[in-house]
């Protein structure tokens, strides 16, 4: 009897050890817990320490043309919503694009027209010829006196050099035009009978007559479509990513693809006339352009309105034309004639 009392307290003692063992155990693992819960809540509220970032690179200003053109300008209809050209402008959106910008400048210049004084084709071709490094007004002011003196071809192809000279030395290069200009009529007078051609594989074998000037007659003297690639139709389709081109009959094929035939001459006009007037190489004034939301060269120029209007050329700034004779067209939109050669 003593011995299964000695072996009931020993299972007495064993079961007591092992509640306090698993008591010890439970303490522990609620520590544990507790420690770790205490740990993510420090991290949680620690501050976040921001990385060390590279010096920011200043950021370009982009200019943005306005929705219209803040400068309007006497008979112009500003363009009516703002296009920007992505980079990787689609074939079809160019062709809008480049069609609506025709058509904003068939609204500013409807009274547009060839800019050399003529009242024939024989005189549109000299014009044209003698027009090469020269402005078209100081032709406009010599040629009154050369077709005084020589009306027709045969009259210049038999004139004396010489005295052809000393007319044409308002034009520069003189010497050089004088050549060209009695070459040309000798031309004529050999091979057409003393008229100028209609087609341009004949014009363009006239001495001094090249593509520029042989489409210049055949849309402005015969009414056949051309497109004129002078310096101010190059410079501009360039800046409005018509075409990337730089050679005159690249340029030529690239844009007469954007639009239809019969568009050609007067788009010539329009571009020539915006490029004269408004969109100058050196300082476009882009404050006072009917087309800025259009261009995706807006920016290049002055954008002020009131400094941009008094950059604007001819009948825009209310000064004279290149002509001497304007169509009445031209009179009718406030355009003033210009002098004759010595006035004023």
């Amino acid at each position: 009897m003593q011995a299964a009392a000695v072996k009931k307290s020993a299972s007495a003692k064993k079961a007591a050890s092992a509640k306090k063992a698993a008591a010890a155990k439970k303490a522990a693992s609620v520590k544990k817990a507790a420690s770790a819960k205490k740990a993510v809540s420090a991290k949680r509220a620690a501050p976040v320490k921001k990385p060390v970032s590279a010096k920011k690179a200043p950021v370009k200003k982009v200019t943005v043309a306005p929705k219209k053109a803040t400068a309007r300008i006497k008979g112009a209809a500003p363009a009516r919503t703002v296009v920007h050209p992505p980079s990787g402008e689609s074939r079809t959106a160019l062709v809008r694009r480049a069609r609506r910008i025709n058509r904003e400048l068939a609204e500013v210049y409807p009274y547009a027209h060839p800019e050399l004084d003529f009242t024939n084709p024989f005189q549109l071709v000299v014009a044209t010829v003698l027009s090469a490094q020269t402005t078209d007004l100081r032709v406009n002011q010599t040629t009154p006196a050369l077709f005084a003196k020589y009306p027709t071809p045969e009259d210049l192809a038999a004139a004396n050099p010489e005295e052809v000279e000393e007319i044409l030395r308002p034009c520069g290069f003189f010497r050089a035009k004088t050549k060209s200009v009695i070459g040309l009529s000798k031309a004529l007078v050999a091979d057409f009978g003393g008229e100028v051609p209609g087609r341009l594989e004949d014009l363009v074998k006239l001495p001094g007559v090249g593509r520029k000037t042989a489409f210049v007659v055949l849309g402005n003297a015969f009414g056949r479509p051309g497109i004129t690639v002078d310096t101010h139709f190059q410079r501009l389709v360039r800046r409005w990513q018509w075409t990337a081109e730089t050679d005159p009959d690249k340029i030529e094929a690239a844009v007469g693809a954007l639009f239809p035939k019969s568009d050609w001459t007067d788009l010539s006009h329009h571009v020539i006339w915006h490029g004269r007037r408004i969109c100058h190489a050196r300082k476009p004034a882009c404050g006072a352009c009917p087309i800025a939301p259009l261009c995706p060269a807006y920016g290049e120029g002055e954008t002020d309105p009131e400094k941009a209007r008094k950059l604007l050329k001819y009948e825009k700034g209310g000064f004279p034309g290149q002509r001497l004779n304007p169509p009445q067209a031209y009179l009718d939109a406030g355009g003033k004639p210009a002098p004759p050669l010595g006035a004023g």
